[in-house]
């Protein structure tokens, strides 16, 4: 155990996590769609029989700026990104990847909370929290002169995306492209630490999502074609950075 990493890794996921409002309402609105304009010159069509409503309408999405604003978020946020933030350091100890796992602690509570509420992964966080994960993983290779982490980062990348792709293009799963875009952060994050916690974070993720759906659809959470993966698929990752290594290891010796 290292206690001094996980101290330091606590308070900066502490006052991370504390900017989390901040970031979400730093997130623009998706823009509404057009409403489509009538001819003036055609006849009215007649008014169509009354038919019973088998489902309730859509809800419209709740705005970022009201997410960011619910009462407690930032001391809620700050606590989680910290706990992330502080095990990580605790189990890994000082070493160059906690450059990207930190930073990704507040940024994923922020994700989790975005997804829950709404079922998106905005592009907005998505694709500048990837180019970071890429330039500190980039900058820890070259500081430890370790290049096979990064290489093997980029390829558990190229393979996340392609089975996360896969499941969003085959019908009547309730991924969403959101989860597509998340998995090249995560297939990169974890496969530079190994395939230990690559395969097990993602393995988790997937897990903790099934046995998820059942309650959340029977509290109407959720809907049989909206899901939000994306709070499990990172709770996934947290648990593989942690254990997925040792797990890789005992399975490994287990079978030698």
């Amino acid at each position: 155990m290292h206690l001094d990493a996980a101290l330091a890794c606590a308070l900066i996921g502490l006052a991370g996590g504390w900017f989390v409002p901040q970031l979400i309402r730093w997130v623009p609105e998706p823009e509404p769609v057009p409403e489509p304009v009538a001819d003036v010159e055609a006849e009215p069509a007649p008014d169509p029989e009354p038919v019973a409503e088998s489902v309730d309408p859509p809800a419209s999405k709740e705005l970022y700026a009201d997410i960011a604003a619910l009462p407690g978020l930032a001391w809620k946020a700050a606590l989680a990104s910290g706990a992330a933030a502080g095990v990580i350091g605790l189990v890994l100890g000082w070493g160059w990847p906690l450059a990207y796992l930190v930073f990704l602690a507040p940024v994923g509570v922020a994700l989790s909370v975005i997804d829950f509420r709404t079922w998106l992964l905005p592009t907005k966080i998505i694709w500048p929290t990837y180019a970071v994960v890429l330039l500190l993983a980039s900058v820890a290779s070259v500081a430890t002169g370790d290049y096979d982490a990064l290489v093997r980062g980029l390829i558990g990348q190229a393979v996340a995306l392609a089975v996360f792709f896969l499941l969003w293009f085959l019908p009547g799963g309730g991924m969403g492209f959101g989860d597509v875009r998340l998995s090249n952060i995560l297939g990169l994050a974890l496969g530079y630490l190994g395939w230990g916690e690559w395969a097990f974070g993602l393995w988790v993720g997937f897990l903790l999502g099934s046995l998820a759906w059942v309650p959340l659809r029977l509290l109407k959470l959720t809907t049989s074609r909206h899901f939000p993966f994306g709070p499990f698929m990172l709770l996934g990752a947290l648990v593989g950075v942690l254990w997925g290594g040792e797990v890789m290891s005992n399975l490994v010796g287990g079978r030698s």
